[in-house]
């Protein structure tokens, strides 16, 4: 887990986390086939982790699958995970070039056997002991399931007493959490839409969350940075009075 610790004065964001918003209605809106929006989703994605290791980020998390997500139109859930399978190969010889640690979390069996396997290989080759950056996918999640999958498995220890109720705290539920990451500093939602939509609901109980109103294959660097340096003028007081 990336080193999360509170802050109170005014720093620089070292844990991110991105719902990237918009993919089809950018496509959409440019007269184009939806999967087209998806692709240059990807592209953005790809300059946002290159910016995230310039600024020395600890962490990235990008929402890029949602569980609600599998209600789509079976064309365009086929050609997402066409598309994931595209972005490994792709994109995991310029990580391993940057140092950049790949870890995808949530429900990732639904995915079939071929993304399995091309998610395992990208995480084992990309297993720095001291990454740049570590990236985080969020690929079938959902953080309500992820809430409930998280009780179930502490109340199975705690009834094969492998556990006891009062060894239940923060830092277990934690460990028990599908995501790589304990808390996020930003978040950042594109697309225009003010909701968090089921994203890491136990780990943004602190986040600054900036909303943009740019479609994801709109969003540059540049917007990037802006939200980085607009969370630097924010006071991180964490219920206490300063």
């Amino acid at each position: 887990m990336a080193n999360t610790k509170q802050r109170i004065s005014v720093n620089a964001a070292e844990n991110v986390a991105i719902i990237m918003d918009g993919n089809g209605r950018w496509a959409l809106s440019n007269s184009l086939n939806v999967s087209k929006g998806h692709a240059k989703g990807v592209e953005i994605a790809r300059q946002i982790v290159e910016e995230s290791v310039k600024q020395k980020l600890s962490s990235l998390t990008l929402f890029a699958f949602s569980t609600e997500n599998w209600s789509r139109p079976k064309a365009e859930v086929e050609a997402i995970k066409r598309l994931i399978i595209l972005a490994i190969e792709e994109q995991v010889p310029d990580l391993i070039k940057q140092k950049v640690r790949l870890k995808f979390f949530g429900r990732i069996n639904d995915f079939g056997s071929t993304i399995i396997n091309k998610i395992n290989d990208a995480e084992k080759v990309t297993d720095f002991n001291q990454p740049a950056l570590s990236l985080n996918i969020a690929l079938g999640y959902g953080g309500r399931q992820d809430i409930v999958d998280i009780t179930k498995n502490i109340s199975r220890r705690v009834l094969s007493k492998e556990l006891n109720v009062d060894d239940i705290d923060e830092n277990m539920i934690n460990k028990f959490s599908s995501a790589p990451v304990d808390q996020v500093d930003l978040l950042i939602r594109t697309g225009g839409d003010k909701r968090i939509s089921n994203f890491l609901l136990y780990q943004i109980a602190y986040t600054e969350i900036s909303f943009c109103n740019k479609f994801w294959p709109d969003f540059s660097n540049k917007d990037f940075l802006d939200c980085l340096e607009n969370f630097k003028k924010v006071n991180r007081r964490f219920g206490r009075r300063i």
